[in-house]
């Protein structure tokens, strides 16, 4: 059964709410914020609450609410919820805890959980275990607890599933304006994807964040970001906790470089939604997002009365996705004028303090800094204690910004090193400008990096709809060398001649018709170089004869092989199956660069040549490829043609595959291919 609209719920015209103390907090902050609505309070025994009469249950309402809050125990909450979706209700929150969350301590929890969701049935609910929802825009609140939000007619969504932290990040005091506040709970019927695409159809907000520990539906999470780009705007995400996939131990190397935190990066890229390290990044970027939305480019300027300053922002760059451009030759004749001969002219800028309280010489400098094609432009001014100083010549600056991105229509922030060196009430004038109050230089130089990488994402097409099939049932195997590579072969993957041999004699029969020299592996052997079961480099009948006399202890059935040429470089390929995105696919330095380098890359399926060449050149290997001082160059055509053909067999195979492993894919000079030394398949009957 499909679920109703959540437009009810979250913009609610009447709201009923069951219970006691909480109930009647919620009654509480609703008229605090100036709730023009119908506020109905049910209460067994109860006839007043807060000035409003109090009805005895569902039947007894006056007519059917848009909202309910349910504060009551968490049987009875089955209960309520029932009537209120056989009688229409718009939605409800559901506060109670003791369902799924608390299995190991209720041994009903989660078949009382699926119990409350049959109850609902079409109607939303959100949690259970969850605080509910704030709309700042419409002063509508289904939520039992103080926090700090105030009106406003645009703003910011935030949905998260911890009651805490919603509380947390409405009391910052950082000019950010908040729409909607969301907490999603026990997510037992509506996502937090799903709240988050109800606020995207809101016109008055402007961008949304997201603090999870993980999604549970990939699908969910493509169509936000599909929606999101339509709608043009962003969505930013903080993504908290490490997979477990990251640690266990497995067969291959693939699933220690395949850890779901950097598969979540992956995914958040494809999908253009930005990441965030920490609750001040997520609350910075937003605000940049709210104020200019994505990026047009990475390019931007600093200016500060400080060497120290700049050297703050320029240092908060390093291994950034951010550029700080130098100046155009345009820009320097105003530059000059404005700021005179001792300040040495360059990007970040430290202008002295010649022109300080100075408003028509800072704006002329400020003007001249702005026209320099930057995305963003950036000054940074720490206010001092108002209690203590006097700030005239700091607001003079400030105006001076104003007027500045007024006159040349550039995108502006101001930041202050120091959270409480920008006033609540300075960064709400400033935001109210359209100028972005930072608070923070490092998470200020990485909300412009986010920001501008949603903006690059956009830029290009939406990228295809990631693979999400459901894998099969049945027992795990692991597919001989010798048939991986036959598999992968038949897709396009250049494997070196090999036959398999049952017997030493054999395989040295098998040597010759192949011709030397041959390498010999003992087959059915997992993590072969360390059981000694590799033999490289052999020239003749004899050496081969010895070589599988050696593995005789240890394997009766030998892999023949020609031997490759020495490779410019190797490259680990694998895939693994992520618990979100299915089947992805592993790029990295390969051979026994593995645990030395821990270099790699994710590449989301299905994909394209273009993705994995961008993939591979982010690897520090690249430059060996490319050839490292005029060393050989690798053939990095038919490297990137042979990924695409290894991606391609991960697609048609997704159901059944569960683990690939090539290592080393070995990348051999220019012009003369990319070769599969090794293959490992794991998959479900």
């Amino acid at each position: 059964m499909a679920k109703r609209s959540l437009d009810r719920l979250i913009r609610p015209q009447s709201i009923a709410v069951f219970g006691g103390r909480e109930a009647r907090r919620v009654i509480e902050q609703c008229d605090r914020m100036g709730f023009p609505g119908e506020i109905w309070p049910v209460h067994p025994s109860l006839d007043i609450v807060l000035g409003r009469r109090c009805y005895r249950s569902v039947d007894d309402l006056p007519a059917t609410p848009d909202a309910a809050f349910v504060g009551v125990n968490r049987m009875l909450t089955v209960e309520i919820i029932r009537k209120l979706a056989a009688v229409g209700a718009g939605g409800a929150v559901c506060y109670a805890s003791g369902f799924s969350e608390a299995a190991g301590e209720f041994a009903d929890g989660i078949a009382l959980q699926a119990a409350l969701v049959e109850a609902a049935g079409a109607m939303p609910i959100v949690g259970p275990n969850c605080y509910g929802l704030i709309n700042g825009l419409d002063g509508a609140l289904l939520w039992p607890d103080q926090h700090g939000i105030i009106r406003v007619e645009k703003g910011v969504a935030i949905l998260t599933q911890s009651s805490n932290i919603a509380i947390n990040l409405s009391m910052q005091r950082r000019g950010l304006p908040i729409a909607y506040l969301m907490t999603a709970g026990n997510q037992a019927q509506t996502g937090i994807c799903d709240l988050a695409m109800a606020t995207l159809e809101d016109p008055r907000v402007t961008a949304v964040g997201l603090h999870v520990e993980g999604f549970d539906s990939l699908a969910s999470l493509q169509a936000l970001a599909d929606r999101a780009r339509v709608l043009k705007k962003p969505v930013v995400v903080l993504k908290v906790g490490k997979s477990e996939q990251a640690r266990m131990a497995t067969v291959s190397h693939t699933a220690s470089l395949a850890g779901g935190d950097a598969v979540a990066t992956a995914v958040f890229a494809r999908l253009g939604i930005g990441r965030v390290s920490t609750l001040p990044e997520l609350i910075e970027t937003l605000k940049l997002l709210h104020v200019a939305g994505p990026l047009s480019s990475n390019r931007i300027s600093s200016m500060s009365c400080s060497g120290g300053e700049a050297s703050l922002v320029a240092d908060a760059a390093c291994n950034k996705a951010v550029e700080f451009s130098p100046l155009e030759v345009g820009q320097l004749p105003e530059l000059r004028q404005s700021l005179g001969d001792m300040v040495t002219l360059s990007n970040p800028l430290d202008y002295h303090t010649f022109v300080w309280g100075d408003f028509d010489r800072q704006r002329r400098a400020f003007s001249a800094m702005f026209r320099g094609n930057y995305a963003l432009n950036l000054l940074v001014l720490d206010l001092p204690r108002a209690d203590r100083c006097d700030d005239t010549d700091w607001i003079t600056t400030i105006d001076a910004v104003t007027a500045a991105a007024s006159e040349t229509g550039a995108r502006a922030g101001i930041i202050a090193t120091l959270p409480e060196n920008m006033p609540e009430h300075i960064a709400l004038r400033l935001m109210a400008n359209d100028i972005v109050a930072f608070c923070g230089v490092d998470e200020t130089i990485a909300a412009a990096a986010v920001a501008s990488g949603i903006g690059a994402a956009w830029q290009k097409p939406a990228a295809a709809p990631m693979l999400d099939v459901r894998p099969i049932a049945g027992d795990l195997a692991t597919l001989s060398e010798f048939e991986a590579k036959t598999e992968l072969a038949k897709f396009g993957v250049n494997v070196p001649q090999g036959l398999v041999a049952d017997s030493p004699r054999q395989a040295a029969i098998h040597a010759t018709q192949l011709g030397f020299p041959v390498a010999i592996k003992g087959l059915g052997i997992d993590h072969k170089s360390e059981a000694g079961a590799v033999i490289l480099n052999l020239c003749d009948h004899k050496q081969v004869d010895q070589a599988a006399n050696s593995m005789a202890s240890i394997t009766s059935r030998f892999l023949i092989e020609t031997m490759v040429e020495r490779p410019v470089a190797e490259l680990i390929v694998g895939a693994i199956r992520d618990p979100l995105a299915g089947m992805v696919l592993t790029l990295g330095a390969g051979g026994i660069l593995v645990e030395l380098l821990q270099d790699s890359a994710i590449v989301t399926l299905p994909t394209t040549e273009e993705a994995i060449l961008e993939a591979l050149s982010s690897l520090k290997i690249k430059k060996l490829i490319d050839g490292y001082r005029n060393t050989t160059a690798g053939d990095l055509g038919a490297t990137v043609k042979t990924v695409a053909a290894i991606a391609d067999y991960v697609v048609k195979n997704a159901a059944s595959l569960e683990e690939l492993d090539l290592n080393p894919l070995m990348i051999l000079k220019n012009g003369h291919g990319a070769v599969a030394a090794d293959a490992l398949v794991r998959r479900r009957r």
